[in-house]
Order: structure tokens, then C-alpha cells, then sequence
């Protein structure tokens, strides 16, 4: 029998630059180490913070953006799905919020040191890189929704996107 999954709800950034780049950062896929796969900004929310709270925090540390509360917006997308680390079976439910950049620089120096293990490089993102990419870009559909939100703005509801291309 399967291990029953651990729940780690997770807020996720898509920082999108003057230029209407969206900022993704690099990492080995679990299922395959040799291959890389592309991801926002973010991370699991911590014991006692709001999704909002923990979006704000993990921006700052992962890019060195530090973002007023009210700049943040509400959650713009959904996703959720299972994921492994060494024994441990994670069901992640990631909530992305959307968030324009003052500047296109990053500083990856706040990274904790998991971070700073897994995470290979980042870099900015046009929709028609996102569109052409072929590297496992994550969420699936993540190329729609920025296209969404650069041409007509946030969705009055949170879109519900795929964890992987299986649904």
C-alpha cells in the first residue's frame, strides 16, 4: 500500500518584468535527475503564516523582490499534485500569485540552503519562450495563464491548471 501523501500547501510568484518576462527558476526533475524542469518562485507555507504571507516571504528570498502586501494580489491559479522526497510523499496544492517587477534584477543570495541545493539557474521568460519551450515547464499551461494575465489581467476566479501532463 502506498504511502498516504503529506499535505504542504505552497504559494508560488509569477514575477513578470517590465519587459513582460516571467521570472522561472531551474532545477533536476525528481523523476529524472538528468533533465531539467522550469518553476515560479516559491515554496511551502510555513506553520502559522497565510498563503499571502508565505508568497511575500519566499519572493523576498528567492529573488531579493520585496513586495508591499498590497501589491500582491489575490491567488490567480490553482495546481496540485503528488511529489516525492526520499521516503516521503508530498501532496502539494501550489496557489500562484501574480506580481509585476520594479526592476529584472535577482538576488538569490536570501535562498535557504535546500534552495540553494536543488535550484540550478533561473531566467526571464517571454511567452513565446514559454510557448516553445522544451524543457518540462511547471504548472502545465503555465504559458496560457501568463498570456491571460498579460492581455487581459487577473481572472475573477483562480484558474485551475494541470500538475503535469498527465491532468
Amino acid at each position: 500500500m502506498p504511502p498516504t501523501p503529506v499535505p504542504r500547501p505552497t504559494a508560488r510568484i509569477l514575477l513578470v518584468d517590465d519587459a513582460e518576462r516571467v521570472l522561472l527558476f531551474s532545477a533536476p526533475l525528481t523523476a529524472d535527475p538528468a533533465r531539467t524542469g522550469w518553476f515560479a518562485p516559491g515554496g511551502g507555507v510555513r506553520d502559522g503564516e497565510t498563503l499571502a504571507q508565505a508568497a511575500l516571504r519566499e519572493l523576498a528570498e528567492e529573488t531579493g523582490h520585496v513586495v508591499a502586501p498590497d501589491q500582491l494580489g489575490p491567488v490567480v491559479a490553482l495546481s496540485s499534485g503528488t511529489w516525492s522526497a526520499g521516503d516521503t510523499v508530498y501532496l502539494a496544492t501550489s496557489s500562484f500569485f501574480f506580481v509585476r517587477a520594479g526592476h529584472p534584477g535577482v538576488d538569490t543570495s536570501g535562498q535557504e540552503t535546500l534552495e540553494r541545493s536543488v535550484i540550478t539557474g533561473h531566467r526571464w521568460w517571454t511567452l513565446a519562450d514559454l510557448q516553445a519551450a522544451t524543457d518540462p515547464v511547471f504548472p502545465v499551461g503555465l504559458a496560457g495563464l501568463v498570456d491571460q494575465l498579460l492581455t487581459t489581467g487577473v481572472p475573477a476566479m483562480p484558474v485551475r491548471l494541470p500538475w503535469d501532463s498527465d491532468g
